[in-house]
């Protein structure tokens, strides 16, 4: 079986669920070829689009959530929207590389090549197999105009919401988010911090701002700093975001329980080492962090989808969502000293976020290139 991963560079979190599936296809033999479609029409194309959606998010994360409420409210009233059109244009460029290329299926962790592909499948392209994954914890504005075979979703609470917003029944899967296997496996904490060059003993916290850096890590860094107690240690990642990483190693050149980390592919490593995580609610980092079996606290969301993953996480119990950053570290804190609550969120956290997420997507596209009836299974 020879698949195609469409993604594209808007954030890590698509590209990180798009590698797990990845990982689980060619651990069964498989071949999967994945890359940032936009690509296809000039790399100049993909860092356009990537730059304005990271400089908005990073800059004015108000303004994105501004525009996430009106594509809400436009997606209800409009049959096709200005979203589906832009990405139609890139219909040309991917025809032409389907037409070179064969696939079995098409695997897309975006919404961006679902309306591509959507676009080409009204236009006389022949199109394989495809399936989408919604890697948040609600659905976002404009995949109700998709016509994918199937869309993987994070959570049976999500179908209903789905149907509401116009995707078929029938076509919703609640499979979960597709994570690497390296969150779910088992890692001795200390032989994970020696590797990590981090302190082997005391209580180690990881702040986390995503792939991009976003939110107030220098102020929540702040907020550790003035209250820490003895024996703790933080860890930041700050992403690809080199400014905010050049200036915390400024700032915070003399703190010694303060560790600074720019972009990594150690991510698994790091929360097996830490006993906390503190990260912004996008969904694959607190899959990742609640498949790695890590009391979560949620810092400030950007507006839009990342409120309504909190309010999930939050209604079952996978974490703390303090507002002020003050409560962030004390209740944090009190909840790592508090064995039994800390043993809930772990417990609610495996019942509730499946592990096995890329494995059950492997099985999706086995039995849909095969032609098979697809089994409708919960998470």
């Amino acid at each position: 079986m020879k698949i195609l991963i469409l993604s594209c560079k808007t954030g890590g979190g698509h590209d990180a669920a798009g590698f797990a599936v990845k990982e689980a296809l060619e651990k069964q033999g498989h071949e999967a070829v994945m890359f940032d479609y936009l690509t296809l029409a000039g790399q100049k194309v993909s860092d356009t689009v990537g730059d304005v959606y990271v400089n908005t998010v990073k800059k004015m994360p108000h303004v994105f959530g501004a525009v996430y409420q009106i594509g809400m409210a436009a997606s209800r009233i409009m049959r096709k929207s200005p979203v589906y059109y832009v990405n139609g244009k890139m219909g040309k460029y991917l025809g032409a590389y389907l037409e070179a290329e064969h696939f079995d299926a098409i695997l897309m962790p975006h919404l961006y090549p679902a309306e591509t592909i959507t676009y080409m499948k009204r236009h006389g392209f022949h199109i394989p197999f495809t399936a989408a994954i919604m890697t948040d914890y609600t659905c976002i504005p404009f995949w109700e105009e998709t016509d994918c075979d199937y869309y993987v979703v994070a959570h049976e609470e999500m179908v209903d919401k789905c149907v509401k917003r116009g995707i078929p029944r029938e076509k919703l899967l609640p499979l979960g988010i597709p994570v690497s296997e390296k969150f779910s496996k088992k890692a001795d904490k200390r032989k994970a911090r020696e590797y990590l060059h981090l302190p082997l003993e005391g209580i180690h916290y990881l702040l986390i701002g995503g792939s991009m850096g976003a939110g107030d890590l220098e102020k929540l860094t702040q907020q550790f700093c003035r209250t820490r107690e003895e024996g703790e240690f933080l860890t930041v990642v700050c992403g690809n975001n080199k400014k905010i990483f050049q200036k915390m190693k400024k700032n915070f050149r003399e703190e010694e329980a303060v560790f600074l980390v720019g972009q990594t592919r150690q991510m698994a490593l790091y929360m097996k080492a830490c006993d906390m995580i503190y990260t912004k609610p996008g969904g694959l980092t607190s899959t990742e962090a609640a498949v790695s079996g890590i009391p979560i606290v949620h810092t400030a969301p950007i507006p839009g989808c990342e409120t309504a993953n909190k309010k999930f996480f939050v209604k079952h119990g996978l974490s703390l969502a303090p507002r002020s950053m003050e409560a962030q570290m004390r209740k944090g804190r009190a909840l790592l000293k508090d064995r039994e609550k800390t043993a809930e969120m772990k417990k609610a956290q495996k019942q509730v976020i499946p592990a096995d997420s890329a494995e059950k997507i492997v099985e999706l596209l086995e039995a849909g290139t095969a032609g098979q009836e697809v089994c409708r299974k919960e998470a």
